[in-house]
């Protein structure tokens, strides 16, 4: 009898037959996978199971040309506008999945749709690598920023296999050197001279003008609003009406002038200066005139108890001083009271005034008392 050696993990992949001694396989082989299988086959005697043998077997699994060759990393190719034609502008290389024995070959070439197009070509170098050539001078990015150029790869193992590989090539603007500048897609609808960071800064500004353009517009529908709104709309109640009319120039309790003639004043005293006030007032205990007081002191007296006096309005720059009150020895000096004629009158008193009145009472007495001639 033979079967396999449990002890390996192979046992799921290949099979024995018990009588005849047949390896076969259990699954598909993969030798990119696994490329050698080794386990081991035990053979023992049906009369006596305990006489056995064991041998080593050693399965090694032959390459079947099933993956086509493709290119090995992808390539970011791009173009100068001011290229020239035959110029070389990428070099490519193929790999193949499958486990190629020594000396595998790859050939490149364009596919049939490109062969007619007289943009770009590829040249195979035999060495496993191709290089991507210019047909035309020159290229414009804003007729066309890419190129699909279809390129097919085929690797000399049996049977033959081949894939086809679309590179990208992109347009880009470039120095007189080669070296490239850019190849933004945005470039290519900017002036030489305009960077992204100005195309940046003129949204902005755009923008911010616009912003601006509707708040405008909004405050000036607001304020037409407002304007048109009636008072049952208005829930303010903000509008008072005055239908009573002024005194005019005979309302003296509307302003108080005192303020703009003298401000200081009516900040130390509160006491309202244009209007009599409303209280009563009591008179005054005045001291007694004496017989020989001079008219010049009287008078002062009189001026300087009408200065302090916070009633006296005090725009009056003249008073009269007709009337002492009671008490007074020369009783009214004041004509108001006096009688229609001189002759009424009585002017004996003047003599009792003393000298100094005596030209007054000679002036006053009798007619013929009294000489112009002796008056000094």
């Amino acid at each position: 009898r033979y079967f396999i050696d449990w002890k390996n993990d192979v046992d799921s992949y290949f099979t024995i037959d018990a009588t005849e001694g047949t390896i076969a396989t259990n699954e598909i082989l993969d030798r990119e996978s696994t490329a050698q299988y080794n386990f081991s086959i035990i053979a023992s005697k049906v009369s006596n199971p305990l006489l056995t043998s064991k041998v080593n077997v050693i399965i090694n699994v032959l390459d079947v040309n099933e993956f086509p060759p493709e290119i090995s990393v992808p390539y970011e190719t791009s173009v100068c506008e001011n290229a020239k034609a035959g110029q070389v502008i990428q070099t490519v290389t193929a790999a193949d999945k499958d486990l190629s024995p020594a000396g595998q070959r790859f050939s490149f070439r364009l596919s049939p749709e490109a062969s007619n197009k007289p943009n770009f070509t590829i040249h195979d170098y035999r060495n496993n690598t191709a290089g991507i050539e210019t047909r035309r001078n020159g290229y414009s990015r804003r007729q066309q920023e890419l190129y699909f150029l279809p390129v097919v790869i085929e690797d000399s193992s049996y049977p033959v296999q081949s894939s086809t590989n679309t590179m990208t090539i992109r347009v880009c603007r470039c120095d007189s050197d080669g070296t490239i500048l850019s190849c933004n897609v945005e470039a290519i609808f900017l002036p030489v001279g305009l960077s992204t960071g100005a195309l940046i800064a003129i949204l902005l500004c755009i923008v911010i003008l616009l912003v601006i353009v509707v708040l405008y517009v909004a405050l000036r529908r607001q304020k037409k609003k407002d304007t048109l709104m009636t008072s049952k709309e208005d829930i303010r109640d903000n509008v008072i009406h005055y239908d009573d009319e002024g005194g005019g120039e005979e309302d003296t309790q509307a302003f108080d002038i005192g303020a703009l003639r003298n401000p200081k004043v009516i900040e130390d005293n509160k006491i309202r200066r244009d209007i009599k006030p409303d209280t009563l007032r009591f008179p005054r205990q005045r001291p007694p005139v004496e017989d020989n007081t001079d008219i010049r002191d009287f008078i002062n007296q009189r001026l300087q108890e009408n200065d302090v006096d916070p009633t006296a309005p005090p725009y009056d720059s003249l008073a009269t001083y007709a009337y002492e009150g009671n008490g007074s020895v020369a009783e009214s000096l004041s004509s108001i009271d006096s009688l229609t004629t001189e002759a009424d009158q009585d002017y004996d008193y003047l003599s009792d005034w003393g000298p100094r009145f005596k030209i007054l009472a000679d002036m006053f007495g009798e007619e013929e008392s009294y000489n112009p001639d002796k008056v000094t």
